[in-house]
């Protein structure tokens, strides 16, 4: 008769074994110190991935069937929501069976490749943010102009450099784990295969990876972040030209949604970034693993609901279709 081992005696008796060769699998342990606390955190995080897939399948959908909206503005929100359901459903659904159910085996290839597709996306959502940003700034300081500057061809291969920047910056974070051949133990403190919390297993120098992880942030995350605040610092000099308070206050109003969406994705991302890297020792790592679901998850949740709630194209498109539904039925 076969004995079937509890996940938790599993991961005790993996870890017990000093060295391993390149596993076929490890085992995800979910967010330490909490115990039965994680089932509750599931339903928390378990909301926000629904309302992730909802908000942005609907927000595609919208913007798809729409022609109006076919316009550089709404492909980029598209790009947008397209990144943020690939984001939330790369982590949510093993995050979601492992604090429900207790710890989990994953693939060690599968692990590389969420690993990637975490990394990858929320590249792709900082760059996204970035030309969303350009969009409004050419929108605002050269609103004659727009149409010549800003077209869908160019968002088209924006996108596509965008995408081939992120595939050739990220690639190497899976490949840097790849070279390792040999491990500590296949436990995996932590809720999906963060890069950093698979690197703690190997068994050799790391020092290659933790710099390409500080450089990579410090050059993505920062050079976006550079570019936001230098557009916005247009769109403000452009906003304080107008002659009218009103002017003034309308322009800045077709931002408002877009600073909500930064505040958003960068405010959680910086306490992610400045409690692992500066705050290792003086901050528990369940908080550390808690701030980084937050950041991956957060705002998947909400950019739906704030384009949704202020754009007003898109609210009246979308009362429109309910209420087209609603008579049908």
């Amino acid at each position: 008769m076969r004995l079937k081992l509890h996940p938790y005696r599993m991961a005790e008796s993996l870890q017990s074994n000093s060295t391993f060769q390149c596993p076929a699998f490890f085992i995800l342990t979910g967010i330490p110190g909490l115990g039965d606390g994680q089932a509750w955190l599931s339903l928390v995080f378990g909301l926000m991935y629904l309302l992730a897939l909802l908000g942005n399948t609907t927000l595609l959908t919208v913007i798809g069937i729409d022609s109006t909206l076919h316009q550089p503005m709404f492909l980029l929100l598209a790009t947008l929501a397209a990144t943020d359901l690939g984001l939330a459903t790369s982590i949510a659904p093993e995050l979601l069976a492992v604090l429900w159910l207790g710890p989990q085996p994953v693939q060690y290839t599968a692990c590389l490749i969420q690993m990637f597709f975490v990394h990858a996306l929320t590249a792709m959502e900082s760059g996204v943010l970035l030309a969303m940003a350009c969009d409004r700034a050419v929108a605002v300081g050269r609103p004659l102009h727009y149409p010549i500057l800003v077209t869908k061809a160019r968002v088209g291969y924006a996108v596509l450099a965008l995408t081939l920047k992120v595939m050739a910056v990220i690639v190497p974070f899976p490949l840097l784990v790849v070279r390792f051949k040999h491990f500590h133990a296949k436990i995996i403190h932590h809720a999906y295969c963060a890069h950093m919390a698979v690197v703690e297993l190997v068994v050799g120098n790391t020092w290659v990876n933790n710099m390409f992880g500080l450089v990579l942030s410090l050059a993505v995350s920062g050079v976006d972040i550079l570019g936001i605040a230098g557009s916005y610092g247009l769109i403000a000099h452009a906003v304080l030209r107008l002659p009218t308070q009103e002017a003034r206050v309308k322009a800045f109003g077709t931002c408002s949604s877009h600073i909500c969406v930064i505040l958003a994705f960068y405010v959680p991302g910086l306490f992610s970034f400045l409690t692992h890297r500066f705050g290792r020792h003086t901050v528990p790592k369940p908080v550390h693993i808690l701030l980084s679901i937050i950041y991956l998850l957060l705002p998947p949740a909400l950019n739906p609901l704030i384009y949704g709630v202020r754009t007003k194209q898109i609210r009246d498109r979308f009362l429109e279709m309910f209420k087209f539904r609603k008579k049908k039925f």
